[in-house]
């Protein structure tokens, strides 16, 4: 006999789910392909952006690569100022007494002194004071056409007013082993420098400064590339920075 409850009680068929069985092979091709997507990103962004290295050569097509210099120049700068102000701190010193000894001996010669004058109708401050005047020599002619002959020929000259803060960059364009002439300054105030090359995959820094007035020299290319300076002001009012070049080089690349 048939219930009336059999058609609601009777189960409905259930869909059959069908499932990719994980092998070894499939897990170990997945991880070996998110570690590469990682590495490319570690590699052609992270490191250019942050660090200034580009092995690639991919950081310095989209910029990324000199957001990564300029950070790392910051950070040494600020590194490189926390120093100076640290080392620069005032030492407090004890103030110098004389003995009685010394101040005796003192009174007793200016009392001589006074004695002294007094015969010869001079006063000791009066005797003390007489200026000696200098006989300036005249100039050597000899010396002055050496100066004249050797003050050096410029190729370019440029300027540039900086802000407290801000930063520029010059470089020449050089072949390995030319050497340029230059000289900069700072007009009156102080800067910090950077002289660095970079060129064909490779990078260097020459010389590093701080707060410095002014500097004269040479620079010989150690690769092809773009070799040159750059500044920022690190102090609270305007610097205008000067610098003249001369020599081999095939031009002066400025902003």
């Amino acid at each position: 006999m048939t219930s009336r409850y059999d058609t609601s009680l009777r189960a409905e068929p259930r869909a059959a789910v069908h499932t990719v069985p994980a092998t070894p092979g499939g897990l170990i091709r997945s991880t070996l392909l998110a570690a590469g997507a990682a590495g490319a990103v570690l590699v052609l962004f992270w490191l250019p952006a942050e660090y200034g290295i580009d092995p690639t050569g991919m950081g310095r097509l989209t910029g990324l690569t000199e957001m990564g210099e300029i950070k790392q120049q910051l950070a040494a700068e600020a590194d490189a100022d926390a120093m100076t102000a640290a080392a620069s701190a005032p030492v407090p010193t004890a103030p110098v007494v004389a003995a009685p000894e010394i101040l005796a001996r003192l009174d007793r010669i200016d009392a001589q002194l006074a004695a002294i004058a007094a015969v010869i109708g001079t006063s000791p401050s009066s005797a003390a004071s007489a200026p000696e005047t200098p006989i300036a020599a005249p100039p050597d002619p000899v010396e002055a056409a050496v100066a004249g002959a050797t003050t050096p020929d410029w190729r370019d000259e440029v300027s540039y007013t900086l802000n407290a803060g801000e930063g520029i960059e010059v470089k020449l364009a050089m072949q390995e082993g030319q050497t340029a002439r230059y000289e900069w300054t700072a007009n009156g105030g102080v800067v910090n420098f950077d002289l660095h090359g970079d060129g064909g995959g490779q990078k260097l820094s020459y010389e590093q400064g701080r707060a410095v007035p002014e500097q004269t020299g040479e620079l010989t290319a150690a690769f092809t590339g773009n070799h040159g300076w750059f500044w920022r002001n690190r102090s609270d009012a305007p610097v205008r920075v000067t610098l003249r070049t001369g020599g081999d080089y095939q031009e002066l690349r400025a902003p």
